[in-house]
């Protein structure tokens, strides 16, 4: 699953979602439903954990045995507001769950 296909679709502000709409999507109670979303936000965290870390080796910012002071740069300021711009990995996993793009 590539957690940045439908991110412009995820809304990045909270709102309240209607239990019962989301017990009907998934197939489940409310409790099972929390639990498996709350393990599909975890992999699309560690998506884009491991996605940003592949991205700021190339830019040779991350070096994981020294830790030398990091200067800042144009392009290490561009992709930190990238990724403060994405939507949290629950709202994501939520997302997926309505668009029906995981089966629970």
């Amino acid at each position: 699953m590539n957690f940045l296909r439908n991110i412009n679709k995820t809304k990045t502000n909270t709102e309240t979602m209607d239990r019962i709409h989301l017990e009907k999507k998934s197939g489940k109670n409310i409790y099972e439903t929390i639990c498996i979303l709350e393990k599909i936000s975890q992999k699309i965290n560690n998506q884009i954990k491991e996605d940003l870390y592949t991205k700021l080796e190339e830019f040779n910012f991350v070096n994981k045995n020294n830790l030398e002071e990091i200067f800042e740069n144009k392009e290490q300021i561009e992709l930190s507001k990238l990724y403060e711009k994405f939507p949290k990995p629950t709202s994501i996993s939520i997302q997926y769950l309505l668009d029906g793009k995981i089966k629970i």
